[in-house]
């Protein structure tokens, strides 16, 4: 009986390793996205048409800003831009190489020209990865969940349970000889309201990232009206989450090295390598021209605005 016992408890020793009890240790909420976080304010590596601002000018454009506990980061929507328009990028000072990230956000950015993001960047780009958890452009209704690697991750062969759809681009590395412009492996959600205007007509909803050596990177997204008790408390336990809208594991094929020391960064550009395709604007039914639509347009950014409740980082 001992013996057994004994089994019994390493058994759930070992599960309690793997498994894990997450505690919150950030809770980003209200001012602390100007107090914790820096204001990238110099040329787009994506080659936006986007005037980055400053925390100064930020907050004096009425551009970034706390109501309630809620934090607000938005594109000027009032002046014509002739030489981009004045948006905000932000990033963590903080660096991490796990944990349970649960972001809480109430209306991402949308309509022509737009191309906002949440994600995690590797401190070297692309030896230290990167995990674009939310990206949508245009009027995208869809979210789009990518990783972006050096030679040390690729999903050819994996098994990915998920109930998101996997790009046809299975090897995650952006120097990989079939990658088209450092695409990179990627999962697109099958709900309609992950980003865009059903996203924002719902109340938005919770992204949840976990991003564990032992699992790899599995992402859920849950609308308002389908968060789970646990977040809500919380306290997560992953129980009734279901199958993540993409799965990432680590293993041979995908080295959890491939990740590490990364910052979160959320940002609202336009147009740039994505957005300003012509062929890609068109199939948005959006104009071909981009810069001339947001430099012109400033009434039509009046929903490109980030409007986030909490990001909550929990480690074990």
């Amino acid at each position: 009986m001992k013996t057994v016992l004994s089994l019994l408890f390493i058994f759930a020793s070992l599960v309690q390793v793997v498994l894990g009890q997450y505690k919150l240790k950030d809770n980003y909420t209200g001012k602390k996205f100007l107090e914790q976080f820096t204001f990238f304010h110099e040329r787009d590596p994506t080659n936006g048409f986007v005037q980055y601002q400053d925390l100064q000018h930020a907050k004096s454009l009425g551009l970034a800003f706390v109501k309630g506990n809620r934090f607000i980061m938005k594109a000027d929507n009032k002046t014509i831009a002739p030489h981009g328009r004045p948006s905000i990028r932000i990033h963590s000072n903080k660096t991490y190489s796990s944990g349970l990230f649960v972001f809480d956000v109430n209306h991402i950015p949308s309509g022509c020209g737009t191309w906002p993001a949440f994600w995690l960047l590797g401190q070297t780009w692309p030896n230290n990865g990167e995990i674009d958890i939310i990206e949508g452009i245009h009027n995208e209704t869809r979210n789009t969940i990518t990783l972006h690697t050096d030679n040390k991750c690729s999903m050819q062969g994996v098994k990915q349970f998920m109930t998101g759809a996997a790009s046809k681009y299975r090897n995650c590395d952006v120097h990989a000889a079939d990658q088209p412009n450092n695409h990179g492996c990627s999962v697109s959600d099958s709900k309609q309201d992950s980003v865009g205007r059903g996203f924002n007509k719902n109340g938005g909803g919770v992204y949840a990232v976990r991003w564990e050596r032992l699992t790899g990177i599995q992402i859920w997204f849950f609308p308002r009206r389908s968060i789970p008790k646990d977040i809500k408390s919380g306290k997560p336990t992953f129980k009734n989450w279901g199958r993540p809208t993409a799965d990432f594991p680590f293993g041979n094929s995908c080295q959890h090295e491939a990740f590490k020391n990364m910052r979160i960064v959320l940002d609202l550009t336009f147009c740039g390598d994505l957005a300003g395709i012509p062929s890609i604007s068109s199939s948005y039914h959006c104009p071909l021209d981009c810069k001339s639509y947001v430099k012109n347009n400033p009434h039509s950014f009046n929903a490109a605005f980030w409007d986030i409740n909490s990001l909550k980082v929990y480690q074990k």
